[in-house]
């Protein structure tokens, strides 16, 4: 009988996105999952990087919304930028 595949669905939050996705990592590179659970896994793994990639996109245009598309480099960015 075949291992169950990963919990599919949209994930709760970017967070849960991430941990899943470590998770996910962490499996494959044990190498000790089937073929077939290695496909499910991977696949698992993409759409979560889309969905990481997604909401990432999302607050970029928002942070650009709120900067009136003029972004402005960090406190620390500037810092070291006079000390080069």
């Amino acid at each position: 009988m075949p291992k169950k595949q990963p919990p599919a669905g949209v994930p709760a939050s970017f967070e849960d996105a991430m941990a899943e996705l470590a998770q996910l990592v962490a499996q494959m590179e044990a190498g000790s999952l089937p073929l077939e659970a290695s496909v499910a896994v991977y696949q698992r793994g993409s759409e979560l990087i889309q969905y990481c990639a997604a909401q990432l996109e999302r607050v970029d245009s928002q942070v650009k919304v709120l900067q009136g598309e003029m972004l402005k480099p960090f406190a620390a960015d500037a810092d070291t930028a006079g000390e080069a």
